[in-house]
């Protein structure tokens, strides 16, 4: 299993000079299992990895299934900008998100229409294929993808995926302190080899003005992976007004209390 991270923040697109060592773009993450493309969530970073895609491709089919967490704008901004939507009639992606406010096609649609964005969808040349997952197991060739809920406003998925190199965790948009949800978390990190874990503030920061945001601090991305065991913790969804250095200082006070831990940046790549 091959993991790149093509956008790493959260909330909205951060471009200041500040931020390029970990990236500006909205979250991304690429990951292969042999010959087969799994992509979780489509913020801006999906723009990048659309074009180096169709640069590999090079007129060849490609086929892709994506996941998305949930559908506030830094997880679906990339998509109206992902070149092979656009470039070939035999490429094809499968969509995978719940429907708890309402349908997927419905819910990616609409940020193309009159009057957000000047072409709708049916303009791509692509076929996409919508399908509505909640909690569930899905199987494909050399891995399986299981789902469960997390803690954010207007619901969200964590993603774990498995195969026999490895186990790897995608669990962004996570608030703590509903308990059901605080274990759900849990077990589906559960001995994981690395878990990619929403890490969006400080402690501080989010005692005294985000409670109730859908993030978690980094201590809590360190409790969930010391009480999963999960072997690498990867700090993710950086928040925007985190500098460079801001994150380099939550990279070591998270070391101190959870020593197997990074913060994620664009183009990083994990081999499991």
């Amino acid at each position: 299993m091959k993991v790149k991270f093509w956008g790493v923040r959260g909330s909205t697109p951060t471009p200041q000079p500040e931020n390029m060592r970990y990236g500006g773009n909205t979250s991304c993450v690429e990951v292969r299992v042999g010959e087969q493309l799994l992509v979780f969530d489509c913020g801006t970073g999906f723009r990048n990895l659309g074009k180096q895609l169709s640069k590999q491709q090079n007129g060849s089919p490609l086929e892709a299934h994506i996941f998305l967490t949930h559908y506030h704008w830094d997880h679906i901004q990339g998509i109206p900008f992902f070149t092979p939507l656009y470039d070939n009639p035999k490429n094809r992606f499968y969509f995978h998100s719940h429907g708890r406010n309402r349908g997927l096609q419905q819910a990616l649609e609409e940020q193309m229409t009159d009057p957000y964005f000047p072409v709708n969808m049916t303009v791509m040349a692509a076929k996409c294929i919508f399908e509505h997952i909640a909690e569930t197991t899905l199987e494909f060739e050399g891995c399986t993808v299981r789902s469960r809920w997390l803690n954010h406003p207007q619901g969200c998925l964590g993603f774990r995926i498995e195969t026999s190199s490895g186990t790897l965790v995608y669990a962004t948009d996570n608030e703590p302190g509903d308990k059901a949800l605080d274990k759900s978390v849990r077990e589906l990190a559960e001995g994981a080899d690395v878990l990619i874990c929403d890490a969006q503030y400080h402690p501080e920061q989010y005692e005294k003005t985000r409670r109730g945001w859908g993030h978690n601090h980094w201590r809590e991305a360190a409790n969930i992976a010391m009480s999963a065991g999960a072997s690498q913790l990867i700090l993710f969804h950086h928040d925007p007004d985190h500098d460079d250095d801001c994150i380099d200082q939550i990279v070591k006070c998270a070391s101190e209390y959870y020593p197997k831990v990074q913060a994620a940046y664009e183009g990083l790549e994990i081999t499991l």
